[in-house]
């Protein structure tokens, strides 16, 4: 039995989310029966993050025990040859048998696209929200800066989420035009349920010039969810990578060949 860690990449448009549902065809779902198909196994996979309906996924990290002989680095082409053509094995690896994909992250990235344009994009219409009045993208840009740091954002998480705590560190907020695009990403050590949508909901109304730009401020301050905007619609976000510590990827014989190794011995002229 080994354990595999998957790159997955997807377009979520057609997909009920990540998670296995009653209620319609998931991402999850299809992999498995990937999975089932070729390594003739039942295999159960453990995603890094529970992406929602419509929510798209550049670097979804997945890990699952096997007893198959495929090599590692075979599995995106044994898989890619079952999967829908939205969804995309990109690597294989083998991993120690205590990695997880989801428990032990150290942090995400999220990207999220607005085409500010007055008639929109056939083209785009499944991978940005379309905002047809003209945002002004500099306050925006400012705002962003006020979710920098160790907070408490408990106002940016919609009812349904079940996080144990509220505190997030954000590491890193970006946010630019080109042309009739606007893309921001934000990176921290872990995201409240629907926590990226509400805050592109709520700098989409800073544009507008709707709420003031100490918005986040205001909602971090206070923790009301009401001094934040709409949470966005799904389809302009992306789970676009995941971090992991170095030491969840030592394989347990590297650990003994450490051990192994006697200490160094110091030359010493006076013995």
């Amino acid at each position: 039995m080994k354990r595999i860690l998957l790159t997955v990449e997807y377009d979520g448009t057609n997909y009920v989310g990540w998670q296995r549902q009653s209620n319609g065809l998931a991402v999850q779902q299809v992999l498995e029966e990937a999975l089932l198909a070729g390594c003739g196994e039942k295999i159960t996979v453990t995603g890094s993050s529970r992406t929602d309906a419509g929510v798209h996924a550049l670097c979804q990290s997945v890990h699952f025990d096997t007893n198959s002989n495929i090599p590692p680095e075979k599995f995106p082409f044994v898989l890619n040859t079952k999967l829908p053509y939205d969804v995309r094995v990109q690597a294989g690896r083998e991993v120690p048998p205590q990695f997880h994909a989801r428990f032990m992250t150290c942090g995400k990235m999220y990207t999220f696209r607005i085409i500010n344009s007055r008639h929109g994009s056939a083209m785009k219409r499944n991978t940005h929200v379309h905002v047809p009045v003209l945002l002004d993208e500099a306050p925006m840009r400012e705002a962003m800066q006020y979710l920098l740091g160790k907070h408490d954002f408990a106002a940016f998480q919609a009812s349904g989420g079940t996080a144990n705590t509220t505190i997030r560190t954000m590491q890193e907020v970006n946010l630019w035009r080109d042309g009739d695009e606007i893309i921001f990403t934000v990176k921290g050590d872990a995201f409240l349920y629907n926590m990226v949508r509400i805050i592109a909901g709520t700098l989409i109304e800073i544009g507008h010039g709707k709420l003031p730009v100490d918005a986040f401020a205001r909602a971090i301050a206070t923790g009301d969810r009401l001094e934040l905007g709409p949470t966005a619609p799904p389809q302009g976000l992306e789970l676009t990578k995941v971090y992991y510590p170095e030491e969840a990827f030592i394989m347990p014989e590297q650990i003994k060949w450490h051990n192994d190794v006697p200490p160094r011995q110091e030359n010493n002229p006076n013995t």
